[in-house]
Order: structure tokens, then sequence, then C-alpha cells
């Protein structure tokens, strides 16, 4: 989710979910290494379980861009097999390496190499373009498999690399669940977590009850998080129930936004993430639009956050698209 999941939007997301392991934005590892934008590596330390995603595919290039990210402490370094957007494509890693898995496979041998005892997993897609997944998606997972990746995620759905946007990539092509299910059944050796579609707790556990290892929550997690993380560390992990509110967590996150104006941040770099905190509630529509159009003027603060939270009334329940 390259632009979206950033370092903040990771720490408002953790405050919700102390067990859900989360994911960097992509970072290309030709940044990294050629560009030296170490920068784009920064995290929180609360921010752990936290696993940073790399794109390319030049197998010497990703292993130092490896060597970097465990040096800065990540506990799961992944691949993006899965990406389809142009910009991904014109530097050949994405989706697109879905048409070489041999060239996956080395990646991941020499990020395996690199990265010590540091987890090294793939995400991917079914297939591309006029690829069969039900013999692509197989052959793809030997390969990675033989390289020594025991842990995958599965985006169930083709990426059409032309004729249509990134956007319609995550809706337009059919869903294929049966063929991700029986992945998980011919591959036990591996751990295999499923994407795409998954909107609610209760589809997640029906996909972990058809016998999936993870599942993956990407957009709607971003644009309604509230009812997907407040809920699943009892509801996934078998957790003590957080109790937190989306009125508690919004003013968790006031002393963070206090230290970034500090260190010279600006309030929207921040809330921009928050905006879907009280999505399907009354005063949801108020509390975005006090967030919105204050967030980028100068001196905008704390101050602007308590606002925007008395515009939505507490203890009550949400009510999905009323508002």
């Amino acid at each position: 989710m390259m632009d979206w999941t950033d370092r903040h939007c990771r720490y408002f997301h953790r405050l919700m979910s102390r067990e859900a392991l989360l994911y960097t934005e992509m970072v290309t590892a030709p940044a990294l290494v050629r560009g030296g934008a170490l920068h784009l590596l920064d995290y929180n330390p609360q921010e752990h379980p936290v696993a940073v995603q790399l794109g390319g595919s030049d197998p010497d290039e990703l292993a130092a861009a490896t060597r970097a990210c465990v040096g800065r402490g990540y506990d799961e370094v992944n691949l993006n097999v899965g990406c389809p957007s142009d910009r991904v494509q014109s530097g050949t890693f994405g989706a697109v390496l879905m048409k070489t898995p041999e060239l996956v496979a080395e990646c991941v041998a020499a990020m395996r190499e690199a990265a010590g005892n540091v987890e090294v997993t793939v995400k991917c897609r079914i297939g591309v373009d006029d690829q069969e997944p039900e013999e692509v998606l197989p052959d793809f997972l030997d390969k990675i498999g033989a390289a020594g990746v025991t842990r995958a995620t599965i985006h169930a759905r083709k990426a059409w690399l032309q004729g249509l946007s990134p956007k319609e990539n995550r809706e337009v092509p059919p869903l294929n669940y049966d063929l991700v299910y029986r992945m998980a059944r011919d591959f036990p050796d591996m751990s295999l977590s499923i994407n795409g579609g998954v909107a609610t707790l209760d589809e997640a556990r029906a996909h972990l009850a058809a016998g999936m290892d993870g599942v993956m929550i990407g957009r709607r997690a971003y644009h309604d998080p509230a009812p997907v993380l407040l809920d699943a560390d009892e509801a996934i992990f078998g957790a003590a129930p957080g109790g937190d509110s989306a009125h508690d967590i919004a003013r968790a996150m006031l002393p963070y936004i206090e230290r970034h104006l500090a260190a010279g941040g600006r309030l929207h770099e921040i809330t921009r993430h928050m905006l879907g905190l009280f999505t399907g509630r009354p005063g949801a529509r108020a509390w975005r639009r006090v967030l919105s159009e204050g967030a980028t003027k100068p001196g905008a603060g704390p101050a602007l956050v308590e606002e925007a939270l008395a515009q939505v009334p507490e203890g009550i329940a949400a009510e999905a698209q009323t508002v």
C-alpha cells in the first residue's frame, strides 16, 4: 500500500491491536541501495511486530536492502510480487515477476542469506495476464519453497498488467479463494495467508476455518480500521480484549502528535490516516471535515483533533453507511 501505510499509519494501527502483524508500504531496493534513502526504513519501536516490504528484481540489490532492513530491527522482510502499478512494472518488480519465478527464487535465496535469523516471505498474485493460475501458482510456490521460503501471502486475484489500473486490479479480476485454499492443502509445509476482498473479522475467521494460516486485510483496515483492529486481538488471536474505544485511540494519538510537531512535522501527515476512525458513526462526517479542512493550516495541532473528536458522540454504535 504505497503512500498509505507509512510509519504514522502503523503507529495509529498498533494502538488498536497488539497482536496483528503490520506491514510497511513497499520500499524499493534501488531507493535504499542506490538512492541511500534509508529514512524510508524509519519506524517507531512500538510498531513491533512489523514487517518491511521490499520491491526489486536484482538479487544482489535485494540482499543489500535486506541487510539494511535487518539492521534496523524489522521482524520480517517481505518481497512484493503482487503490486500491479505502472511505476512498479517499469522497475521490473511487483506482479510482473510472476512471469519469472526462477528470478524470484534467486532473489529470495539471496535475501535469506542476507537476513540471518529474520524470516523472508513473499506476497504474490495467483497469476498475471493470460497465465493459467491453476498451473502458474503451484509452480511459483514450488520454486520459492525450494529457495527456502516457508511463508507467503497470496492475493486471490490475477493482476492484469495492461488495461486495468491498480484500483481496478483490486476489484475487477474475480477472486479465486478456492484455488488458494487448495494451495494450503497441497503445500502443508508452507504457511499460507490469503488476501483480497476481506472486509470483516467474520470473513477472516471463515478463511482460517477453511485451512488458511493467516489473513491479510489491507484497504478495509485502512479506511474503516476500528471494526477490524479493535476486536482482532480477541476474535482472531484469542487474547484478552483491549477494551479501548475509537475515542480512546484518538486521544492516545495526542502525545504522538505533539512529539511529531515538536520535531518539525505537520499535523496532516498523521491525521490523514485517522479520517476513517469513525466510519459509520454519527458525527463521522464532521470528524472528517474538521480534520481535512484544518490539519494543513499553519499552527494546527492537538486542539484541532480534540475539536474534531467533540463532533462524534461517545457510546453510540456504528451505523454503517449512514453518515
